[in-house]
């Protein structure tokens, strides 16, 4: 057990549920008790912590694939950090930790539910992205969902994030034929084709989604990875090769809308086409991440494989983290950082 440990921290807690886009008054960042952990617990100080846009639709209280965030709580959400004290067996001051418990600069958890990491293998805040959630997110759902194959033409939105920066490159270096990628600026579109290898990249904002997706896969594709939803959604279908797969990942174009968004109006292009169109969570392919963990350490270790993040510093700018995320102020990762 450490002798001077913190006596309080500061945690996000939600406060009232937004409506369409997260305001300010709707956090709020209080000060909480630490005290000794209890037995089979150990106490982490956070070093770097997650937004992510799933997050949104936590703020909304419905059923959901996961439980709403409770107001006048703590949220949570991916972490890393240093075990400062430990009433665990197999648990060291002095670890360093991946657990569930972000928002917050001390986390107070079961020792079960945290993950020893390495920061020798690769930066600490990789474990939030290129080799934590989001990492595995591309990987499994690119090769087990999508079905890749070698020769596939694949498409990807939000090509800059850190799922969809990750799928491109994926995608690349296990053979694909083509690889296409979207995102929200014109330093992004140079990103992706100049760092990360793409064959080609678009700005959504420049013109219809259709016709530039159309210039950039004359020959149509075979896979499409899709963060964005809406429009995306709408112009993959379109270019999808017959027996052509979409991984539906994230919808991020509808998750602060207020009134219902319209679907693709090309639906029955699915029939003549025999798509398959398939929704993933990360959670249902939690077997992969061992095979996940060394192919990609080992394509980091080569350089093979690039990622790029967006710290912001400071416990203070987590609100404004979140929502600079659903804007898409990121490149790569978003990641706020507490050291």
């Amino acid at each position: 057990m450490s002798a001077a440990l913190p006596t309080s921290s500061r945690e996000w807690h939600l406060v009232a549920r937004p409506h369409g886009w997260p305001k300010a008054e709707d956090f709020a960042l209080r000060e909480a008790a630490v005290a000794a952990p209890a037995e089979g617990r150990i106490l982490v100080r956070n070093k770097y912590f997650s937004v992510d846009p799933y997050m949104r639709g936590r703020m909304n209280d419905v059923k959901s694939y996961t439980p709403p965030f409770k107001l006048d709580h703590p949220m949570d959400g991916g972490a890393v950090g240093e075990v400062i004290a430990s009433n665990a067996e197999g648990f060291a001051v002095g670890d360093h930790v991946l657990h569930g418990l972000g928002w917050r600069e001390i986390a107070d958890l079961p020792a079960k539910h945290a993950v020893k990491v390495d920061p020798d293998i690769a930066p600490l805040s990789a474990y939030l992205g290129v080799l934590g959630m989001p990492g595995l997110t591309a990987y499994a759902g690119l090769f087990e969902v999508a079905s890749f194959k070698e020769g596939d033409a694949v498409f990807v939105s939000g090509a800059a994030g850190a799922v969809g920066s990750q799928v491109g490159q994926m995608a690349k270096l296990k053979g694909a034929s083509r690889v296409i990628g979207s995102a929200g600026s014109d330093e992004k579109v140079k990103l992706l084709v100049e760092e990360y290898g793409f064959d080609a990249a678009f700005n959504y904002k420049n013109g219809p989604v259709r016709d530039q997706l159309k210039a950039a896969a004359p020959d149509g594709i075979d896979v499409y990875f899709d963060n964005v939803g809406g429009e995306h959604l709408e112009a993959a279908i379109s270019s999808l090769n017959v027996h052509g797969r979409a991984t539906i990942c994230g919808m991020i174009a509808q998750y602060n809308a207020t009134e219902p968004t319209p679907g693709p109006n090309n639906m029955a292009m699915i029939i003549g086409k025999r798509l398959r169109l398939q929704g993933i969570l990360v959670s249902d392919h939690s077997d992969l991440q061992p095979q996940f963990v060394q192919e990609v350490a080992g394509w980091l270790a080569s350089g093979e494989l690039k990622f790029q993040e967006t710290k912001v510093e400071g416990i203070e700018k987590g609100y404004d983290a979140f929502v600079g995320l659903l804007r898409g102020e990121n490149t790569g990762k978003m990641i706020v950082s507490l050291v």
